[in-house]
């Protein structure tokens, strides 16, 4: 996960947190809801004894799980129902709590990049950017206005959390995030089987040219809509790539020996909350290109 993910220093005591905050959001029927892809669970191989990532992700043993139906997202939340969610509630994120977040120095402006501070010399390109979030991604003068299609990021798990009790939503848990993925697939590296770009065609949204400072030509680093590429045999669209996703559980290297094979999911005694691609599940997941979006399921 360090590999990939930056995070404020000194880390930031996450307001909203199952704080008052965070209670007093009560669900309405007037939410804008995502539109919602009923899944019939069942049992299913989770994780993977693949050779492949990190040992300290906690990937495997692989072992059959069962899960009670439920419904997901068939998209992760757009910057559009985000929105009105914001709009509702008068909530403020985190990272307009903080002031800043992190931003691909790519995706900023080259005069301006110099001048930042760069979080460590083993992520240089993540850079620290005042004022950006959800509803400046990039920083000042940027905007959603052209982006409402696109996935919310700047979104800490307190926040994924507001919004969700606001739709009368929840995150799902590990198990229901990679039951989804995976469709039906055993074992299969992608959510769409084992071939990264079968007969030569991208499936997902994923650095394209030399990382991280070689993008291919005609591409440019960053999110894509959330109802780009081919939806998988579920329905639901772009599950890996685009953004990192949120989910409910609390992460753990030992989550496969020390969770319930009937609807698994990891208590909150662990260190660190499971956070999208970088700890998602063993479908494989290429680098993504934005952090902090979410993905709701039925309570």
């Amino acid at each position: 996960m360090s590999c990939c993910v930056p995070s404020l220093a000194p880390p930031i005591a996450w307001p909203g947190l199952e704080t008052p905050v965070l209670a007093s959001i009560q669900a309405t029927s007037n939410a804008v809801k995502p539109r919602m892809v009923h899944l019939p669970g069942g049992r299913f191989i989770m994780g993977s004894d693949a050779k492949e990532g990190f040992a300290q992700d906690g990937e495997g043993p692989a072992r059959e799980v069962e899960i009670k139906p439920f419904a997901i997202g068939e998209t992760t939340v757009s910057n559009s129902e985000f929105r009105e969610f914001v709009r509702a509630t008068q909530y403020i994120t985190d990272a307009e709590q903080a002031g800043s977040s992190f931003v691909f120095y790519l995706q900023v402006d080259p005069q301006r990049r110099d001048a930042m501070r760069r979080i460590s010399r083993e992520l240089p390109w993540w850079l620290e950017v005042e004022g950006a979030c959800w509803q400046r991604p990039h920083g000042p003068g940027s905007g959603i206005q052209d982006l409402l299609d696109y996935p919310v990021v700047h979104v800490s798990w307190a926040d994924a959390k507001a919004y969700c009790a606001w739709a009368g939503l929840r995150l799902p848990t590990e198990a229901q995030w990679e039951y989804a993925a995976r469709w039906g697939l055993i074992q299969a590296r992608y959510p769409w089987g084992n071939e990264f770009e079968p007969s030569g065609q991208r499936q997902c949204n994923t650095w394209q040219g030399v990382f991280p400072a070689q993008p291919q030509s005609g591409w440019t680093p960053g999110p894509m809509a959330v109802r780009s590429f081919k939806a998988n045999g579920f329905g639901l669209f772009q599950m890996v790539g685009n953004v990192w996703q949120w989910c409910e559980d609390w992460f753990s290297p030992r989550y496969h020996e020390e969770t319930d094979l009937n609807d698994p999911r990891a208590n909150p005694g662990f260190s660190a909350r499971v956070a999208g691609s970088p700890r998602k599940s063993a479908v494989s997941r290429p680098n993504s290109v934005a952090t902090g979006a979410l993905r709701a399921v039925t309570c």
